[in-house]
């Protein structure tokens, strides 16, 4: 959990100081520059790409980008997946039912595709981009929720608040919900990679972070185009999104087994 946990605050640091470290900027072009290999003396460290635009300055603004859709997406989905779950399972019944049937409904649509379809019909908008990921990724959340408020309702502290006329809302935000958290954690860091990979595929289709911004997606969208002689393009942006993927999955079952220890004790 710590090496994970360290590669990723690494990465996050050098995203946000990295370009700062740069004497180049992130718009401006050099056409005597176009397709440089990385090299240090001219400052160009990962190179330029087919406008002249420093690649090393893009692949941090990309790291920015893709970390920000991923969590901001991963919160919204948060929100919704907790809140819809915990209300379906502590309620019950024919409302438990009806609400579970609506998320089955929901898993039955292709998922890229309806993202696809929010993002054509609203637009390529950024803030868009977040809501369309995070809208659609609560299912899973949804579902684990609900399962565990179901075994939470009925525990000692619950009927004592019931007994003692406490609302709904308030047991389900305030007793049930503070004991989903260990899940939650669990799931939100397994939530965050599925996102960062939906984001780069809308931005590999161009439906993603628009020009002046990039993201990783879009770098290696743009360096499968130039790989022939510029492999370096793609491969240094694939390498850090595989290393930023494989840390989120690393830092989510080292969490998973670490709860899981404390729950056995």
């Amino acid at each position: 959990m710590r090496s994970s946990g360290g590669v990723l605050i690494f990465i996050l640091v050098l995203a946000i100081l990295g370009p700062w470290l740069s004497p180049h900027d992130y718009q401006s072009t050099n056409f005597d520059a176009i397709l440089k290999a990385p090299g240090l003396l001219d400052g160009h460290w990962f190179g330029t790409d087919d406008l002249g635009r420093d690649q090393f300055v893009r692949t941090m603004l990309g790291i920015r980008i893709t970390l920000l859709v991923a969590v901001v997406a991963s919160f919204v989905s948060l929100v919704i997946g907790v809140t819809y779950g915990a209300v379906a399972g502590y309620v019950g019944g024919r409302v438990d039912a009806a609400m579970m049937r609506f998320v089955d409904t929901l898993y039955s649509l292709p998922f890229i595709f309806f993202v696809i379809l929010l993002m054509v019909a609203f637009e390529r908008n950024f803030l868009l981009i977040f809501v369309a990921i995070g809208a659609v990724n609560w299912l899973d959340m949804a579902r684990i929720v609900r399962g565990q408020t179901l075994s939470l309702r009925e525990r000692e502290f619950v009927d004592a608040a019931r007994l003692t006329g406490v609302s709904t809302a308030r047991i389900i935000f305030k007793h049930i919900a503070p004991n989903l958290l260990g899940i939650v954690i669990v799931y939100v860091t397994l939530t965050i990679p599925q996102a960062i990979l939906v984001e780069s595929f809308l931005s590999y289709l161009g439906l993603g972070v628009q020009e002046p911004q990039t993201s990783l997606g879009a770098l290696v969208d743009t360096g499968v185009n130039q790989m022939e002689g510029t492999s370096w393009m793609l491969l240094i942006p694939a390498a850090l999104l595989a290393v930023i993927l494989m840390s989120f999955n690393f830092l989510g079952d080292a969490l998973r087994d670490f709860f899981d220890a404390r729950k056995a004790s």
